[in-house]
This record gives C-alpha cells, structure tokens and sequence, in this order.
C-alpha cells in the first residue's frame, strides 16, 4: 500500500521540542506526525493510508466506537542503539496480538506488514523525539477505532489505524524502585471475556481501583480471578512472575483472562536461558503471603513494555500487608532487567532475532 505524506505546516520549534525532551514523563508528551489507514468495508477493506501532522480526529456523534466500545490498541517502544541507530522490540509480535485482539472484538485484521509498515514510517518522520533523559525511549501506540456512524448492536463497517508516538522516561515516579501493590476488591475480567484482549474497556475497569491503591499511597492494583477470588492473575498494566529459592519461578499461566504480555514471553525465555525451571500455572493471594512470610519467595517482579521490569516490594490489602525479601530489587530482578534492556538497546546479543533494526 502506498502511503501519502503531508507536510506538516507548523512542527514543533526544536528548541521548544529538546527542552520538552529533558524531562518526557510518561504519556503526556506527544511527537508531530501520525499515521492514518482507514477501513471500509465497501471500499473493499483498507485504503487510504499517510503519514501527516498529528492533530485532532473528526468523528459523527454517532460514531460506533463512541456507543460500543469497538476499540483496540497496542504499546510498544522504539530505542536508541549503542551505535546510533534505532530499532524495535518484537513489533511482529505486537502485529500478531493486534489482530488477536481485533478477533475478539469483532474488528478487521490489518495486515502484519502494513502494521509494521506504519511503525517505520512514523519513527522515521519523527526520529528526533527521542528523549534525552537515561532510559528514555519512543513509546509507540498504534489503535484501531470504529467510525461508521449508526446505532445498533453489531460489528461496524468503517474503522480508522492510527499509530502515534510519545517520548517516554520512567514508567514510574522516581524511577527503578520496588513498588507497592494493593489488592483489589474488584475484578479485572472473567472467563469467557475481553481479558485476553488489548481493548480500553478492560483498561477503564481498572481505573476505580487503580485510583483507589494510588490514594491509599501504592504503585499499581492487583487483581485476583473473577470466579474464587483467589488466583492471582496480573496487575493493573503488568503480569507477574514470582522466584523462589530453591530456582523455581512462576508466572501466572494465560486463561483468557490475562494479557498476554510480550514482555512476559521474553521474560520466560530468559529466565530458562539462564537455567531457571519457569512454571506457568496458578498461584493463590493466601499461597503468596504464606511464602513471603516463610522466605520460600524471595522476590516478586513485574514486567511490561512500558515499566520493561519492577520489582514488587510489599503487598497491602483489607488482611494486612506482607513484604517480599527485603522489599527491595532481588538480584534476579536486576539481572533480568539489565539483560532484557541490553537486547533492547544493542549492548546485549540478540540471539533470538527479537530487534528489528530501523536503520
């Protein structure tokens, strides 16, 4: 597919531009340009597709994604190498849990290629946000919305891709620290429903709760399963991984009800590279606190494409709070982390062929 370029008319002074850059924070900085496809079912699927100004969308009151939620997106990075170039973790694995999520919710597949298309062009028009604060990256998000204009309880016929960019620091205020986490009365999705799926619905409902753990002085909120409100299943952005000491770690296996994260995968790989027995299987609020308190569990990450690797340091909830080790970053955690973001940014060996390299 062919894609139109636009001039953009006013970019960003670049002095106004690197002043920003010192200091990005996390999803309130936004680059200049955008890409746009758009997708009509009479028109036989997607057309229209460039890379132009980023500005504001014009969308009939009426549109579906405004009534029915038919809505999905990604997030994932781009980042500056040792050498100077950029390059891109795993995008064809976004690609595919794109279109997963578009299954689920009833919408158009966009054609791998075309996604990682619109990633290029967009990093390449705007190469210099990159942020110049330590562990700065560009955060990628590309969504697809529905913009037939009618109402009625079906799948619509029109939509719109976009994929935007914003300079991103620290995920976290303060930066690399152990978190705090609360547990949540409320929960995140339920067998048979949208919890698999990349979609703002699952994400809208854990903002009560995630509120809640921030007003009580905690980092990220907890969710336990839906049915026996025991298992534990992810955070609020996050999934979990849990190390013991006799070398086991465990991560909560994926039942519909959990995203599967692209870091998660990358973390299980490398885990077992380095010799680890990594279970995927369940774990329950009571088993966590039991061996926290017994010191079988001797640390507690979580990871995400946009916090990369945390470490969990103390669990709160209506029963008490625990603390896992010393409530700090565990040396696993650490080792990890620093392994998995040398890949990212070139200074670690790739041996998975997970960077695509832009330049």
């Amino acid at each position: 597919m062919e894609f139109l370029t636009i001039p953009h008319p006013a970019p960003t002074p670049v002095a106004k531009r690197d002043e920003a850059l010192k200091n990005p924070g996390f999803g309130t900085l936004f680059s200049d340009h955008m890409v746009t496809i758009d997708y009509d079912e009479a028109k036989g699927g997607w057309h229209s597709a460039s890379v132009g100004p980023r500005e504001a969308l014009s969308l009939d009151p009426s549109a579906a994604v405004l009534h029915y939620a038919q809505e999905i997106f990604e997030g994932l990075k781009a980042y500056k190498q040792i050498d100077g170039g950029v390059a891109l973790f795993r995008p064809e694995a976004n690609a595919r849990r794109f279109n997963a999520s578009a299954d689920r919710l009833a919408m158009p597949h966009l054609p791998e290629e075309l996604f990682l298309e619109s990633i290029r062009r967009l990093v390449a028009a705007d190469r210099d946000w990159f942020p110049s604060v330590e562990g700065g990256s560009l955060y990628l998000r590309p969504f697809m919305i529905a913009t037939e204009a009618f109402l009625g309880v079906r799948p619509a016929k029109q939509y719109k891709f976009i994929v935007i960019a914003s300079p991103a620091g620290s995920y976290f205020k303060g930066g690399a620290k152990a978190v705090s986490i609360w547990i949540s009365d409320y929960t995140r999705a339920a067998p048979g429903g949208t919890g698999a799926a990349k979609c703002g619905g699952n994400y809208a409902a854990s903002l009560v709760p995630t509120g809640q753990a921030f007003a009580m002085g905690h980092d990220q909120v907890l969710f336990l399963d839906a049915v026996e409100r025991k298992w534990v299943e992810e955070l609020g952005g996050m999934n979990l991984f849990f190390v013991f000491d006799d070398g086991r770690v465990v991560t909560p296996k994926l039942t519909g009800t959990i995203l599967p994260g692209i870091t998660r995968d990358s973390l299980i790989t490398l885990l077992r590279e380095e010799g680890l027995e990594v279970e995927e299987g369940m774990y329950s609020i009571d088993q966590w606190r039991e061996d926290a308190a017994s010191g079988k569990l001797v640390e507690c990450m979580a990871c995400g494409t946009a916090a990369v690797v945390t470490a969990v340091g103390t669990v709160a909830g209506p029963d008490g709070e625990f603390t896992i080790g010393a409530g700090g970053i565990g040396q696993t955690t650490a080792r990890i982390r620093e392994k998995l973001v040398g890949i990212q940014k070139g200074a670690v060996a790739d041996t998975h062929g997970w960077v695509m390299k832009l330049d």
